[in-house]
């Protein structure tokens, strides 16, 4: 277990339904993967940053892993992560280990409801919760009844989904266009699961400040706003894919 992480979870109180994201401790989640399917592919990389609004970048606790993932990397999320079936069953931890850490790290801070923060959200949880199936490893809502914790739903910040619904600029939305937008300079190489996370971690301050409504969120609604927000947009793609004679997408946020 990552010990200097669990205690700074631990240390913290719980947060009140009221808080707004401005000022809520956040647990920042980015995995690099096998591939893009879950269930079938696996986490290979995954980091956990945990950030005290008040301290900014300089407080942050951080826990990193390497996992081997017991199966073939898919040749282009290699040339995207550069990571290597060699070099994964060389320095790779076992899943079983490094996927409960994950997991038992997660659920400490739901337990305090610290929002665990990710860029396009579904992807990582869906891997993390392919992997914790694969394994026959506790879920996360098990790991918080064993804490005598009544579970609660997943509390999950997207700032793709709030970038999509305050900001109606053109062009891409990946991570790294998004913080070049809000003025946010990466701590590390893009595609590598420290700096992305850190960088989806930096996006709420600038976006507290020019969006005031996002940084005046409270936990409480945080969630249901971020399904509307996510409807929003997918209709809106829907009727541009529409138009152009494609097929709609369909399915909700989380």
């Amino acid at each position: 277990m990552n010990d200097e992480l669990m205690k700074a979870i631990e240390a913290i109180a719980p947060q009140d339904e009221s808080t707004t994201l401005a000022d809520s401790m956040l647990l920042g989640f980015d995995t690099e993967t096998t591939g893009i399917a879950a269930g079938r592919d696996a986490i290979v990389s995954a980091t956990l940053v945990l950030r005290d609004p008040s301290k900014g970048y300089d407080g942050d606790v951080i826990a990193t892993w390497i996992v081997n993932p017991h199966r073939p990397m898919n040749p282009r999320a290699s040339e995207v992560n550069g990571f290597t079936d060699e070099f994964l069953a060389e320095h790779g931890a076992e899943p079983t280990e490094a996927i409960d850490e994950i997991a038992a790290l997660i659920a400490a801070a739901q337990a305090r409801r610290i929002p665990l923060l990710a860029y396009n959200a579904p992807f990582d949880l869906a891997m993390l919760n392919g992997d914790v199936t694969r394994w026959k490893l506790a879920t996360l809502d098990e790991r918080q009844a064993a804490e005598g914790v009544s579970p609660m739903p997943l509390l999950v910040v997207d700032p793709l989904v709030i970038d999509r619904k305050v900001s109606r600029r053109k062009g891409k939305r990946t991570l790294t266009d998004t913080t070049f937008y809000y003025g946010v300079e990466p701590h590390g190489d893009f595609h590598d699961a420290t700096a992305d996370t850190i960088a989806a971690v930096d996006l709420i301050a600038p976006m507290s400040t020019l969006y005031p409504q996002v940084g005046h969120l409270a936990l409480g609604d945080l969630m249901a706003w971020q399904r509307a927000a996510y409807v929003d947009w997918r209709d809106s793609f829907n009727d541009w894919l529409s138009s152009r004679g494609r097929a709609p997408i369909h399915g909700d946020w989380l």
